[in-house]
């Protein structure tokens, strides 16, 4: 079957085999309707969890009895790690997130924050590597997560800072917004070609270049 990237919580996963990766999309809660992804490496078997945003009925029997080495969380509120401190518990995961946002998601789940990342660092799916893209603006310390699959485009996992149709909100602040936008005009689409697909943290993927020629309209928009 083809991959979409459209999903719904309660209804079935997604799910995407690259040559060397696997991704499952999932959405959980239905009010927020937040996008979970497991990535599996097809090499070693080894998984990653962005974003336990909710529901650990629904992850951990995705998750299966393969476990998981780590779980990133790409921002620090609160739908985005709901179920951290469950799927934590079950699996004994790493927790992996911004540096600046880490502090903040200790606090609301209890979790401690194993590893804190920003621009540059890497995280292991297994023989495969994700690259951190720190972008602020949503958050302080919100990242973004690459893999450039070797028989194919780039695959990158924005959170809430990029989605179909804009950026994320800044809440009214001018400041942020200014830095959100530099930061995925330059980091992203600065460097990124237009076949990279991109996973948001709610609702459908997109590609770079379908949201490229309105660079300038969300600049002008504000939010």
């Amino acid at each position: 079957m083809t991959y979409t990237g459209a999903v719904t919580p309660g209804g079935a996963p997604d799910v995407r085999t690259l040559e060397s990766l696997t991704i499952t999309k999932v959405a959980v809660d239905e009010q927020m309707s937040n996008n979970a992804y497991l990535l599996r490496c097809a090499e070693t078997g080894a998984q990653v969890l962005i974003d336990a945003a909710a529901e650990p009925d629904t992850l951990l029997p995705l998750i299966g009895d393969a476990g998981l080495t780590t779980v990133v969380t790409t921002h620090q509120h609160w739908d985005h790690h709901r179920a951290l401190a469950d799927v934590v518990a079950a699996t004994g995961a790493d927790v992996v997130a911004g540096e600046p946002d880490a502090d903040a998601i200790t606090e609301q789940t209890g979790v401690e924050v194993s590893r804190r990342v920003t621009d540059g660092d890497t995280v292991a799916v297994g023989s495969c590597e994700l690259e951190v893209i720190r972008i602020t603006g949503h958050t302080p310390g919100s990242i973004c997560l690459l893999y450039r699959d070797p028989a194919g485009h780039p695959h990158l996992f924005t959170g809430d800072s990029l989605f179909p149709g804009g950026v994320g909100n800044t809440f009214g602040d001018s400041a942020a917004f200014a830095t959100l936008i530099d930061d995925v005009e330059t980091k992203l689409f600065g460097t990124l070609p237009d076949d990279t697909w991109f996973y948001p943290g709610h609702g459908n993927d997109s590609t770079l270049g379908a949201e490229r020629p309105s660079l300038a309209e969300w600049r002008e928009r504000g939010w």
